[in-house]
């Protein structure tokens, strides 16, 4: 298949999302996320559901706007809180937390200019004039869609737990 965009094919972009993801599993293979997981335990006491669904999708928004893309961003958040106090704890779906969780990353790649398979290339190929015209209008789709998936994880995917 040979994909054409005024007149230029893609390159390194098409590689890009495999390797952000290598660099998720980069950051969680050395530690990262029980780092971030050992903290947000220490900030977290038990019967804080929101408090831990708010976390976990903030902590994969910010933490995508810093990398650049949710693939490096949802196994560090995941080990750290999406596994441990999401599902164990809380007793959380998991492939119904995980999807809403990654959809959360996905609003930090929506907001960031790290994003550039996403953000800067097409700014490139349409030739915009404006570095962040793609971001400026994302960004209010981005933020009442992280809204959204917090309340949908919270109301409809967890369970709460008494204990």
């Amino acid at each position: 298949m040979n994909i054409t965009v005024t007149g230029q094919r893609p390159g390194r972009q098409a590689v890009l999302p495999q390797l952000l993801a290598m660099l998720g599993l980069v950051f969680a293979t050395a530690g990262v996320g029980k780092a971030i997981g050992d903290s947000a335990r220490h900030v977290l006491h038990k019967g804080f559901l929101l408090m831990a669904v708010v976390l976990y999708c903030l902590g994969l928004a910010v933490f995508t706007l810093i990398m650049g893309n949710a693939f490096a961003t949802v196994p560090v958040m995941t080990a750290a809180i999406g596994y441990p106090l999401l599902i164990q704890n809380y007793g959380g779906t998991p492939a119904i937390v995980f999807a809403i969780g990654m959809l959360s990353g996905y609003c930090g790649t929506l907001s960031t200019p790290m994003a550039a398979n996403i953000n800067i290339v097409p700014v490139a190929l349409l030739e915009l004039k404006s570095d962040d015209a793609v971001i400026r209008q994302q960004v209010p789709t981005a933020v009442p869609l992280w809204t959204c998936n917090v309340a949908l994880m919270y109301f409809l995917t967890l369970r709460r737990s008494t204990a």
